[in-house]
């Protein structure tokens, strides 16, 4: 696993960065996955913005990236990102938990649209939440071997990066939490291929 997790923002930058994220996104009105044969409502208020043209197709949907000037305080914290971890980043999903009954199931970002090897920088605002990894060959009673899940409390501001190859062998999910009554905003920047 190569992963590394960071305090990028204190809490009084994260907090003017949440509430300019909770004053300036808007969020897709309903988001559905196809999973195991099904289609699902996402557990969470989802959206994207990013350079024009990106899209984001993953379980059976597709998420258009919105243009950054629509909510440009999304660009002013790519433009840390890249000052901070030299990556150039083009795209943002953005995931908005209304509490810990709002969750993300395990999965690996794998898809066809991400540029293969790219990291992926993850900022956690609001409600700490328990973020859990679990490694391929580790998933099923019928396992091929014994490995630890690795779990992390993402905190208010904090940054994980998701480093290569990471997403070849872990999968990821952020579990419901009964506890956590508050709201969180995930965005994770990533690296999309870009069609000509």
């Amino acid at each position: 696993m190569n992963l590394d997790c960071v305090q990028l923002f204190n809490k009084r930058e994260a907090d003017l960065i949440f509430q300019a994220c909770e004053k300036e996104i808007r969020y897709n009105t309903r988001s559905q996955v196809h999973v195991f044969g099904k289609w699902h409502d996402v557990p969470r208020q989802q959206t994207a913005y990013g350079d024009d043209g990106l899209k984001y197709t993953f379980s059976g949907a597709t998420v258009e990236a919105k243009p950054w000037t629509m909510a440009p305080v999304l660009k002013q914290v790519k433009d840390i990102l890249f000052s901070v971890t030299g990556h150039v980043f083009n795209f943002v999903l953005v995931n908005r938990y209304k509490d810990g009954n709002d969750h993300m199931g395990e999965h690996q970002d794998k898809e066809a649209d991400l540029v293969p090897g790219g990291p992926i920088a993850s900022l956690s605002l609001g409600q700490a939440r328990d973020f859990v990894f679990r490694h391929k060959d580790a998933r099923s009673s019928a396992a091929k071997r014994k490995i630890d899940r690795v779990k992390l409390e993402l905190r208010h501001g904090s940054l994980l990066m998701m480093n290569h190859p990471t997403n070849h062998f872990w999968y990821h999910s952020l579990p419901k939490r009964k506890k956590a009554v508050a709201s969180r905003i995930n965005l994770t920047f990533r690296q999309m291929a870009v069609v000509t």
